[in-house]
């Protein structure tokens, strides 16, 4: 069964503890957090105070997928606000082992999130030493984004790689998914489906988190 983590971003920020209840009464099993710096993508999002809140509402792991520079200097302190999963960009680590090391270090699991354009062969040196591959399936930076269909092919690439190793990594899918194309993501391999606005938009935001769970 699929693991499904709304997308906080999605939410209305004026409302946040009404979605963090959404979340918390749903059968989601994780808080995603996104955080931008305006540096490594065209966009600001939020930061460690607004986890630090959400943590304090939360009844679920908080999944941060760290959308930054340099994001060894502020690992630690997103552990403080409450992350218990934390993502990197490969794009952004040219010391990206050692980043997995901190992580870990600090009691968090790790991942690594790779963008549309990044073959997923770039993780072959660095997949038994995490714990899960954020494949971003839309440009990272916004929401509300569609699905870039090769993502499907890179999933099922990963999966295959991720099994002839046989890793326990998990495959998290992050953007543009939807009730339509959930299905075939999960198909092609997904383990984690990172829902936006097909959460937070929708009429009944619990019924549609049930939706995608019963996939």
């Amino acid at each position: 069964m699929a693991i499904i983590a709304p997308s906080l971003l999605a939410a209305d920020f004026l409302q946040l503890q009404k979605a963090c209840d959404i979340v918390n009464n749903s059968e989601a099993d994780w808080f995603h957090l996104d955080v931008m710096d305006g540096r490594f993508v065209p966009n600001i999002s939020y930061g460690l105070p607004v986890i630090e809140h959400i943590k304090k509402a939360a009844k679920k792991p908080c999944d941060v997928h760290l959308m930054i520079l340099e994001p060894e200097n502020f690992t630690e302190a997103f552990r403080k606000a409450g992350a218990d999963i934390v993502s990197v960009h490969i794009e952004a680590c040219p010391h990206l082992h050692r980043n997995i090391q901190q992580i870990k270090s600090l009691g968090m699991k790790a991942g690594v999130a790779i963008n549309p354009h990044t073959p997923v062969e770039s993780l072959k040196d660095i997949l038994q030493d995490i714990d899960m591959v954020n494949v971003m399936t839309v440009n990272p930076g916004f929401g509300g984004q569609s699905f870039i269909p090769h993502s499907i092919h890179k999933i099922r690439e990963l999966r295959r790689m991720i099994a002839e190793r046989g890793l326990h990594v998990k495959i998290e899918v992050d953007g543009g998914v939807t009730l339509e194309n959930a299905q075939a993501i999960l198909h092609a391999g997904a383990d984690v489906l990172v829902a936006g606005n097909t959460v937070f938009k929708s009429p009944d935001p619990i019924a549609t988190i049930r939706q995608l769970k019963e996939l």
